[in-house]
């Protein structure tokens, strides 16, 4: 794909207000995030993690999904 042809990627989060999508500020965002994920807490949610990645940021993906989004349900390729 030629450059040219890229779409240009986000710099600013959006949010929905009133169905429309709007710019917001990153801690609009992340406060967005934050209610949602609590909201849905001990859904089935799950998460994937990569055995390329270092330890400590498989450490935070595991930490995330226990405390964050209340589930145990994390895998990785580190079994194939």
């Amino acid at each position: 794909m030629e450059i040219a042809r890229r779409r240009p990627r986000l710099t600013t989060p959006y949010l929905r207000r009133s169905g429309a999508l709007e710019p917001a500020t990153w801690d609009e965002a992340l406060e967005a995030v934050a209610v949602g994920l609590t909201a849905h807490r001990g859904a089935a949610h799950g998460m994937f993690s990569c055995s390329k990645a270092t330890n400590e940021v498989n450490y935070l993906a595991q930490k995330f999904a226990r405390v964050v989004m209340g589930s145990n349900n994390i895998d990785s390729c580190n079994r194939t």
